[in-house]
Order: structure tokens, then C-alpha cells, then sequence
């Protein structure tokens, strides 16, 4: 039951765990040539919103503005929707951030899930989960970095659990993108579906740009990757894509869309989707978010973030 309720809920965030031996919200644009490690602090401070206060992905009318979708070769696709709520302004010296998560269909109906993360570097995520069936909010810790992100292609230690320090790494040199970002290919009958309708085509207007070509090697022994080779935009540091190697053979690969936030920090920048593909059995993920759903540094006080919301909050 709790492997279930963690590996499940957690799947729709994005809330990396970060402390003082790793990137603060702070932590300074490049003013100069970036090293291998200042790439991949910065591409850590990116992809958790450090450029602003807080975020919040909501929804209009019918149209649930984050879609979870996964899929086996030749099976029907597993679809979560869900709003999202996320916290970075603390100062406190005790709490980092806070994200909240409310699911509104699929499996996870109902349920609503806040994370809280810590700036002591040995205390652990806490998880919060209001189970509606049992009306009733439960506490777990944090999930191993290898399991899987929801049963997604994605694993905790994507999303959110591994750090920079977590692996060494190496600036192969800087190039030109020269791809489409991938997406998850749907029928014509997969179209018709109100939530797979609403995932983003395959992006191609990130071809051209100067990225950062970083290789990072795993510190954990017998990892279920050794490497992985991320093309990070040289300007704002989105990380475009992440290829996975095992034994030299490329087994995972990762997309992200990336848009501008319009903010005077070139690093403060909104995914629209994330796109993950294991290269060895086919299966697939992609978490979608319709443009113009997300606000951010509102002026909204930190009781939003509290285990009672968990319960009023409409679902």
C-alpha cells in the first residue's frame, strides 16, 4: 500500500530536493565561462523554479491543465490530471520548499499530496497524502532515487531526488541542437480522448540554438545507468534533452519544452512538457501542460501550503 501511494502520487510533481551542500535559490547567473559543475547547478536551480517565489498551474472550465499520460506498445494509454501548487518562498532557515498536488481524474481521483522539503541536508522529504476513500491524510518518507516515478518512465531520482553531487561531471563542448523535441505519437482514436487531445505535438523550435553538451556520471554503484549526456542551452540552461547510457548502449531518452517566463533572469523559464522513452521495451511518458494555465510570484500566504488544504481544497 505505501510503495503503491508513494510511487503513484508522487508522479505529477516536480519539487527536487535541495540543500546547502547543493544549489540555493540564490545562487548567482554565470558571469563568466560556466564550468561542468556550474552547468549542472544551474540546470538543478532551473528545473526547480528557483526564479521565482512560487507557481501555480491551475485550470480553466473543463481543460485540466497538467496531463500525466503513459503507455505500453500497443496498449491504452494510463491518464492523471491534476493542479499543481508549488512554494519557494521561505526564509525561514528550516523549510526550502513546499508543493502541492490535487488530482482531479484516473486512478488518483480525489487525492491531494503535499511535499515538503527541508534546507538541512540530512532530513528527508516529508510526504502528506489525503486518501479520500479513507478520509484521511497520511505521512510517508521519501522514495529511493531508482523507483519508478508512478509506474512513468521517469524515475524519483529524474523528477526530483538527485542532486548535483550526486554524480561527477564533464563538458564535452558546446554544439548546435539540431532536433525536434520528441512527443508521444496518438491515434486518431486517441485523439478523440479530452485529456490525450491536450498533449503537446513534438516541438522543433529549440533547432539552432548553442547548447551545452555535459556528460554526468553516476556516484552509486551498480546504477541502472552509468552516464547520462544533457543538451542545456547555453543562455538559460533548460535542459532539452537527457540521454541515458548503460554499458555504452543509450537505453532512456527525455525531452523537455521549454518557453520563457519573461522575467529579467534568462533562467526563468516554464516547461510545457516533459516526453521520456525507455529505448529497450518502448514504453512512454509524457506530462503535458496547456500553455497559458500557469501564474506565478502571487501574492498568496503560506496557509495554502497546510495539511487542512489538503482536505478543503476542491478536487
Amino acid at each position: 500500500m505505501r510503495h503503491w501511494i508513494i510511487a503513484g502520487l508522487s508522479g505529477a510533481l516536480a519539487l527536487a530536493t535541495v540543500t546547502h551542500a547543493d544549489v540555493a535559490k540564490d545562487f548567482p547567473y554565470p558571469s563568466g565561462v560556466a564550468s561542468a559543475e556550474d552547468i549542472a547547478h544551474q540546470v538543478f536551480f532551473v528545473n526547480h523554479f528557483y526564479a521565482v517565489k512560487n507557481l501555480f498551474i491551475q485550470r480553466q472550465g473543463r481543460k485540466h491543465v497538467t496531463v500525466l499520460a503513459s503507455r505500453a506498445p500497443g496498449k491504452k494509454a494510463k491518464i492523471n490530471t491534476l493542479r499543481r501548487f508549488l512554494n519557494n518562498d521561505y526564509d525561514d532557515g528550516v523549510i526550502r520548499a513546499k508543493d502541492m498536488a490535487l488530482f482531479h481524474s484516473g486512478e488518483l481521483s480525489g487525492t491531494g499530496m503535499l511535499i515538503i522539503d527541508y534546507e538541512d541536508d540530512t532530513k528527508s522529504q516529508s510526504y502528506s497524502i489525503w486518501l479520500p476513500a479513507l478520509k484521511k491524510i497520511r505521512r510517508f518518507a521519501e522514495p529511493p532515487h531508482d523507483d519508478s516515478w508512478g509506474g512513468t518512465d521517469f524515475t524519483f531520482g529524474d523528477v526530483y531526488l538527485r542532486k548535483p553531487r550526486h554524480e561527477t561531471h564533464e563538458l564535452l563542448g558546446t554544439e548546435t541542437f539540431e532536433d525536434c523535441l520528441g512527443a508521444m505519437q496518438l491515434s486518431e482514436k486517441e485523439r478523440k480522448n479530452r485529456y490525450l487531445k491536450q498533449l503537446h505535438p513534438p516541438q522543433c523550435e529549440h533547432k539552432g540554438k548553442k547548447v551545452y553538451k555535459l556528460k554526468s556520471t553516476t556516484k552509486f554503484q551498480n546504477w541502472w545507468y552509468d552516464y547520462r549526456i544533457s543538451y542545456v542551452d547555453a543562455k538559460t540552461f533548460a535542459d532539452y534533452r537527457t540521454e541515458y547510457f548503460k554499458d555504452e548502449k543509450k537505453i532512456k531518452i527525455i525531452d523537455r519544452d521549454w518557453t520563457s517566463m519573461e522575467l529579467n533572469d534568462p533562467r526563468g523559464i516554464l516547461w510545457r512538457y516533459w516526453y521520456g522513452k525507455n529505448l529497450i521495451t518502448g514504453h512512454e511518458t509524457m506530462v503535458s501542460i496547456p500553455d497559458k494555465f500557469v501564474t506565478w510570484n502571487r501574492d498568496e500566504g503560506p496557509e495554502l501550503w497546510d495539511e487542512e488544504m489538503l482536505k478543503r481544497l476542491r478536487r
